[in-house]
């Protein structure tokens, strides 16, 4: 443990990426494969607990320690809202051990001490961890409580991991990236498997990753004539790639989940295209007697169901609109220029079967980037989002990089609603207010219709925090119920009807567009004014 506490401070403390890698470099050539393959899982963004491995709530390491450290209960709360973080609450509360024991590994801490315990009774999961308190250092105890809360938030994003092993085994990058795709178990057998030079056959089961667009936020016309882009519609479904390989189909989603099983149809579709392949598209839900999409909220229907009966595939038919070519007959296609993976696409689907459900997503012509921009103001009524500008010499890269993919999204629809609640925020921000619920009125009453946390100034935030602080009317937990005074214009990029919301609607990915000043609470929107906005 004592090794990658020590790499996580390291990795705290650093503002420079070189560094960052370096040190990374370093551990993984230095520490044993256990220990190793551990840490690249913790550092990847998995975490040792979930709903169905419960090894401590939030809720139970608070009253643990408060009984470890002789404190009441609400002493607690009240240093974890002054800290902000409740590892490092939790840490400081305790006092360090007056002889330290052996150190234990990271590997043997998660594998011998903690998973063992997992879902047992309250007392033996109490003892274990409280026995690890006792033990451990406050370097250690705070790591050893980022396991626990799942937090480890330390500046390394999975790419910066994979740029570290790239440099310690001379493997491409790519292919660490490809390999680290999906579901996968910390092991040694695994951390070999990753850096080995070798073809291997589970290779074959997995997808590439995904190119992201940057969002466009200058005039297109900057980007240069128009005939260097290929113009293509934004589609509002799930990204996916469809995999066909030896005989085998896989769908993998963007959010690296299998989707096998869930989408019957495309499974048999992929099945009958004539030659290996990886394709990439998006999944839609699609209204077949209109030929247009369906709101999302009917694919989210499809993809909450394993094994979907017929009258789901009835209500929720989908389909793949399909943009991009990334392997054919086993060849990486990926370095090729974009129009020519997009005329060996066309090709390939021209000889798979008619009425198939997966579809070649059309070019959108214009003459110029005035006519784009007119074509892109009325995407709305197509169920689409926008435009995609696509430069036709561009390689299919990995992850965001800017310069060759570009999403020109219409402008967000927007509402004026009043701030209702208010909670910390993660990492940097846990010290402040910074995530926050709003209402719309519902004749009398406001109605909660949207959380969003990103969108105000570092001074608007602070000006903010002071307020809801001192405005308080009610406390659950770490969530605060503020009087009803300011208003904020909200930006979205959808409304749908749900049942599952006590609004009656679900707004899709709210965001702070400024601070209305301007506004009283009285001049806030009303909840009809959003309903009519709904697909």
């Amino acid at each position: 443990m004592e090794r990658f506490a020590l790499l996580y401070q390291e990795l705290d403390r650093s503002t420079a990426t070189l560094d960052k890698r370096a040190a990374l470099v370093g551990y993984f050539r230095d520490a044993p494969p256990r220990d190793a393959a551990w840490a690249l899982y913790l550092l990847s963004g998995g975490k040792i607990t979930s709903p169905k491995r419960k090894i401590a709530t939030t809720s139970e390491l608070r009253a643990w320690a408060a009984a470890a450290a002789g404190m009441s209960d609400w002493l607690v709360q009240e240093s974890y809202e002054h800290v902000g973080d409740l590892a490092e609450t939790l840490a400081l509360l305790l006092p360090d051990p007056v002889f330290p024991r052996v150190d234990i590994s990271l590997a043997d801490w998660i594998e011998l001490r903690l998973l063992p315990v997992a879902n047992d009774a309250p007392l033996v999961r109490q003892e274990a961890i409280t026995d690890a308190w006792r033990s451990l250092p406050l370097a250690q105890r705070l790591l050893f409580n980022k396991l626990l809360t799942g937090s480890l938030r330390v500046g390394v994003s999975r790419r910066l991991v994979q740029q570290a092993l790239a440099e310690l085994s001379g493997i491409d990058i790519a292919r660490i990236a490809q390999r680290m795709l999906g579901a996968w178990l910390p092991s040694p057998a695994f951390l070999r498997d990753l850096l080995t030079p070798e073809t291997l056959p589970t290779d074959s089961q997995q997808p590439y990753p995904f190119f992201l667009a940057s969002p466009l936020e200058s005039q297109a016309s900057a980007l240069g004539h128009i005939a260097d882009w290929m113009l293509e519609w934004k589609w509002d479904g799930i990204r996916l790639q469809v995999l066909k390989r030896r005989g085998g189909v896989a769908l993998w989603s963007r959010g690296e989940e299998r989707l096998d099983g869930r989408f019957p149809e495309i499974e048999a579709a992929a099945a009958q295209l004539p030659r290996d392949c990886v394709l990439d598209g998006e999944l839609l839900a699609w209204r077949d007697d209109e030929d247009t999409p369906l709101p999302f909220a009917a694919l989210q229907t499809r993809i909450q169901r394993l094994k979907p009966g017929p009258r789901t595939l009835q209500q929720a038919p989908v389909q793949v609109m399909l943009y991009d070519l990334l392997e054919l007959d086993g060849e990486d296609w990926r370095p090729r220029p974009q129009r020519e993976r997009r005329l060996a696409l066309e090709e390939l689907l021209a000889a798979g079967p008619r009425d198939s459900p997966l579809r070649l997503s059309p070019l959108v012509g214009a003459a110029d980037w005035h006519e784009a921009a007119l074509l892109r103001a009325g995407v709305r009524e197509r169920g689409v989002e926008g435009l995609m500008l696509k430069r036709q010499t561009a390689p299919y890269q990995a992850g965001r990089r800017r310069g060759d993919w570009w999403k020109w999204k219409i402008d967000p629809l927007t509402i004026d609603a009043v701030l209702l609640y208010a909670q910390p925020g993660h990492g940097r921000r846990s010290t402040l207010y910074t995530d926050y619920t709003f209402g719309l009125w519902n004749e009398q009453a406001l109605t909660p219709v949207a959380k969003a946390y990103s969108g105000l100034s570092d001074p608007e935030i602070l000006e903010l925090d002071r307020w809801i602080r001192a405005h308080t009317l009610e406390r659950y937990g770490p969530v605060r119920s503020v009087e009803p005074r300011h208003v904020f214009e909200l930006a979205f990029e959808a409304v749908n009807l749900s049942r599952r919301h006590k609004s009656g609607i679900a707004v899709r990915f709210p965001r702070i567009l400024r601070w209305r000043h301007d506004k009283s609470a009285a001049q806030a929107d009303q909840l009809e004014t959003l309903k009519a906005l709904a697909k």
